[in-house]
């Protein structure tokens, strides 16, 4: 590999790609839901993938992951996206590509199973992912001990995870279940997948948090499941 090559190669692995393609897909997505009957029809919501407790029960387990793409409301969109643009470039440079993208998918999952198991509403939103997010901050300062830089971004992010909790019990339409549920995924795997070079070094302690992951979604799907099954069997 020569010189040049070399160079580009750094400079496209410092920029935050994952971050920006998640921005990119969150936009079209708004646009097709607009085109399709409008961001605030829930029809639409639901045709494009929203979250239905009922409907997952009945196979379409994809709705544990395609909400995190979808947003009611151009309010909506625009405060997830700026969070994801400020907060989701910062913790890409910090976890690298790969661990940051699958913090922010595996974050939305907990988020989704969390709601699938304790909201009983139809629900959208980038938030489950960016509380996952939220709750990776608390682990930096144990991730990287002596980096005072990452340590300060973690004690402000702390500050605006209440906030956030706070202003979600207080509000009507907001699905704390998911928020919660992404705030524990999103803290789980920060451990499970760790920083970069540091896998050898912790990987008994990364299997454990991957295996309390798993149990904890399962734990999630397992209620809801009990409580929609028996619900759609009363009407068969």
């Amino acid at each position: 590999m020569n010189s040049q090559m070399r160079i580009t190669l750094q400079r496209w692995n410092r920029k935050p790609f994952v971050a920006y393609g998640l921005l990119g897909i969150t936009g079209f997505m708004y646009i097709l839901q607009e085109m399709l009957g409008g961001s605030t029809n829930q029809w639409t919501l639901i045709r494009l993938g929203a979250k239905v407790n009922e409907l997952i029960v009945m196979g379409d387990w994809y709705r544990l992951f395609t909400p995190m793409f979808l947003h009611i409301g151009i309010t909506h969109l625009l405060f997830n996206g700026l969070i994801l643009y400020f907060l989701g470039i910062q913790l890409e440079m910090v976890f690298g590509h790969w661990r940051f993208f699958l913090l922010y998918i595996f974050s939305a999952l907990a988020g989704n199973a969390a709601s699938f198991a304790f909201n009983p509403a139809v629900s959208a939103g980038a938030s489950t992912a960016l509380f996952g997010l939220f709750g990776s901050t608390l682990v930096l300062g144990k991730l990287f001990p002596g980096n005072p830089q990452i340590g300060a971004m973690a004690k402000n992010f702390s500050l605006l995870i209440v906030l956030n909790l706070v202003f979600g019990m207080f509000s009507t339409g907001i699905d704390m279940a998911g928020h919660v549920g992404g705030l524990v995924g999103g803290y789980l795997l920060a451990y499970a997948l760790s920083a970069p070079r540091a896998w050898e070094k912790n990987r008994k302690r990364q299997i454990i948090f991957v295996l309390i992951y798993v149990a904890v979604i399962l734990i999630f799907l397992a209620i809801g499941y009990t409580r929609y099954a028996s619900i759609i069997q009363l009407f068969n």
